[in-house]
């Protein structure tokens, strides 16, 4: 199974685009605001999966092209244990750090 085609991924976005019915007499006002509610959640949801799925889908590359486990920007190694903690960084610690205080 890969990783674009996941059962749960593909039912939640499914779920979470549907129309939110305007019927009042079925559903209070309350009820269509929680209903609002959850729909919002859901796409939010499925946004970090898309995002998630392509940090992967860009780390799988970078082992294909061998440039994994090298800073983007630096060219340096990561530290092993960065890549442990999360295995689709991009960049190094220092570069992290610089990129965060600008």
């Amino acid at each position: 199974m890969s990783i674009t085609s996941t059962p749960s991924v593909t039912e939640a976005k499914k779920k979470g685009t549907a129309p939110v019915e305007l019927d009042q007499a079925r559903l209070g006002r309350l009820s269509r605001m929680d209903a609002m509610q959850q729909q919002e959640i859901a796409k939010a949801s499925a946004r970090l999966v898309d995002i998630e799925r392509q940090r992967i889908q860009t780390a799988l590359r970078r082992i294909e092209d061998e440039e994994y486990g090298y800073c983007i920007f630096c060219d340096e190694e990561i530290a092993e244990k960065r890549l442990q903690f999360d295995p689709s960084l991009l960049t190094c610690i220092a570069c992290a750090q610089e990129a965060e205080n600008k």
